[in-house]
């Protein structure tokens, strides 16, 4: 490429957009401890006490919770820095998402929570719509991962598990279309685990009835990809569901197991080369 365009070589790269970057024959490492660390700067919490979980296990808030803040760009800031956090730290998906959603006109309940998340942070430098999630993985290493409120209220939580089934399974077709364009052709169905054997049944099952009638079309899109030998349902226990890590609260034992088997380490990055 030098030949044809004008370029200095800086070397292997080691910091990136706030993120530095260690390569090594452990593997590449991702870490964003200083833009942390100038975070925590700028919202004046360098020196606060950590906690063990982005949110309380309990926690639960909504629009009209508390007093609204006289200057709420100083919220929106503060989401937004934690927003891009998510690039690494895949268990800060589901707070950061539950917080923008008041981002046009916040609280001082919504500060303090959002504060608490930047708490934990530093400590590892309600329309009833379901928060759903997905993790894809190759071998052992994470690839693509999503969370987000669904556009539409399920009735319950088997519908909305059988909902979320078909985004998941679209992002594996995607995925295994990108993998053929690199020669990596799949010979084999592209593995989809759920911790709702009801959905798994619902999605496997082609006869319409009362249970899924009244569910949209498109939804349905899972039956026929594993019809088509592009996806397995797999039923995996609720204990092992990497996804739960960015759509719920989770105790700090089961928040440091699942970071843990998504790859997510508190250790120093040259530690681990």
């Amino acid at each position: 490429m030098q030949d044809v365009f004008e370029m200095s070589d800086l070397g292997i790269m080691n910091y990136f957009l706030g993120m530095e970057i260690y390569e090594c024959s452990s593997g590449i490492f991702i870490s964003q401890r200083k833009y942390v660390v100038d975070i925590l700067k700028k919202f004046k919490l360098e020196s606060c006490k950590e906690v063990a979980t982005p949110l309380a296990q309990n926690e639960k808030i909504s629009k009209n919770d508390g007093e609204k803040l006289k200057e709420p760009s100083t919220y929106r800031s503060l989401v937004g820095s934690l927003l891009y956090l998510t690039v690494t730290r895949l268990e800060l998906m589901f707070p950061t998402g539950l917080l923008s959603r008041f981002m046009s006109s916040p609280s001082n309940v919504h500060m303090r929570v959002a504060k608490r998340v930047l708490k934990y942070v530093k400590g590892s430098v309600n329309d009833m719509k379901s928060t759903s999630g997905y993790v894809f993985t190759i071998d052992s290493g994470v690839v693509c991962w999503n969370s987000r409120k669904q556009e539409v209220v399920a009735q319950s939580t088997i519908e909305a598990e059988y909902i979320f089934l078909a985004a998941a399974a679209n992002q594996g077709i995607w995925l295994r279309k990108f993998l053929a364009d690199l020669g990596q052709e799949q010979s084999s169905p592209t593995k989809l685990y759920c911790d709702n054997k009801s959905a798994i049944a619902i999605a496997q099952n082609p006869v319409q009835h009362g249970r899924t009638k009244h569910i949209n079309v498109k939804f349905h899109s899972t039956r026929e990809a594993e019809k088509n030998s592009l996806v397995k349902l797999h039923y995996c226990s609720t204990d092992v569901q990497l996804a739960d890590i960015m759509t719920k609260t989770l105790p700090k034992s089961r928040l440091e197991f699942l970071r843990l088997k998504l790859g997510m380490s508190k250790a120093n990055l040259k530690e681990e080369c």
